[in-house]
């Protein structure tokens, strides 16, 4: 619809419900991430607390200076971005595959059964998810452990082994997330025209090159939109997970940028270092997001912008 030439105020009468219901998502991202901007000028002083983030004294790229020559440095980036990319490799594909076969399932009460099932873990709390793991893995009385005597194997304490930390988090997150995760590309598989899929079996075209070559490229441009917002936040791991999940034992392979973070800043009121190392992790998303939408454009011609 072209609104060229209509009043301002004509519109928003005419869209006051929608705005309505926008305005939760506006306030929450203008209280919670642009108010709170200005404060990243801390990570460029030595804050005072009581002094107000405008106190302290100049330092420039101090911070910064420390955490680069930091012997956790390598570590934390090495851990936020392996537990943020094993997701996405071994994880983005499924909500993909999830989605063409709920849209393959003919018998219409066990595809919303199929569907319900996994959409739920998306519902259920970090914190009670957390509390699922740490319980099935125990090595007193967990299930896990439970299968691993029956079958006359040793117990493993699972959540005090570094080596079984990734694996935790990574299976844990794709089956709490592929569900929920498939719903916009069931969505986009049914919005195929489906002329594409009547003119493929005219041409004799069977089941796995009509997924190949029919629905897959029309999945395309839905694939790299949402892969290039993945690679934008592969910085940005699940902080609450990874804080209820890990322990000093494990911070080999556990701990991450943000976990840092916390307890530098709240832990240790090491405020102005930690601003720097969250204002660190924030600008090496931007790179690897807008480096990632260059790509996209390049090779395929779709990007953000």
């Amino acid at each position: 619809m072209d609104n060229k030439g209509i009043p301002l105020r004509k519109l928003i009468r005419r869209d006051k419900w929608l705005l309505l219901m926008f305005l939760p998502i506006f306030l929450y991202y203008f209280v919670f991430c642009y108010l709170p901007m200005p404060g990243v000028l801390i990570a460029f002083k030595n804050f005072v607390p009581g002094h107000g983030m405008f106190g302290g004294d100049w330092v420039g790229l101090r911070w910064f200076e420390q955490f680069a020559h930091s012997r956790y440095f390598f570590r934390l980036l090495r851990n936020t971005f392996l537990l943020a990319f094993y997701p996405l490799l071994f994880g983005f594909w499924i909500p993909i595959l999830f989605a063409i076969c709920v849209v393959e399932i003919k018998n219409g009460l066990f595809k919303r059964f199929a569907q319900t099932v996994t959409y739920l873990p998306h519902f259920i709390s970090t914190v009670v998810v957390a509390g699922m793991i740490v319980n099935f893995l125990s090595p007193s009385d967990g299930v896990v452990n439970a299968w691993l005597v029956k079958l006359g194997m040793e117990k493993i304490n699972f959540m005090m082994e570094p080596d079984w930390f990734r694996t935790i988090f990574t299976a844990s997150g794709i089956w709490q997330s592929f569900g929920f995760s498939s719903i916009i590309y069931i969505a986009a598989i049914m919005g195929i025209d489906p002329e594409i899929y009547d003119s493929g079996k005219i041409d004799g075209v069977g089941k796995f090159r009509e997924l190949w070559h029919l629905t897959l490229p029309s999945l395309k441009p839905t694939i790299v939109i949402l892969l290039l917002l993945s690679i934008g936040g592969i910085m940005s791991v699940n902080f609450e997970k990874v804080y209820l999940l890990y322990n000093p034992s494990t911070y080999e392979t556990a701990d991450v940028i943000s976990t840092y973070v916390y307890r530098q800043g709240i832990e240790s009121k090491n405020f102005s270092f930690a601003t720097a190392v969250g204002l660190f992790n924030s600008l090496v998303s931007f790179v690897l997001v807008y480096f990632a939408n260059r790509m996209s454009r390049r090779w395929n011609e779709m990007s953000l912008w």
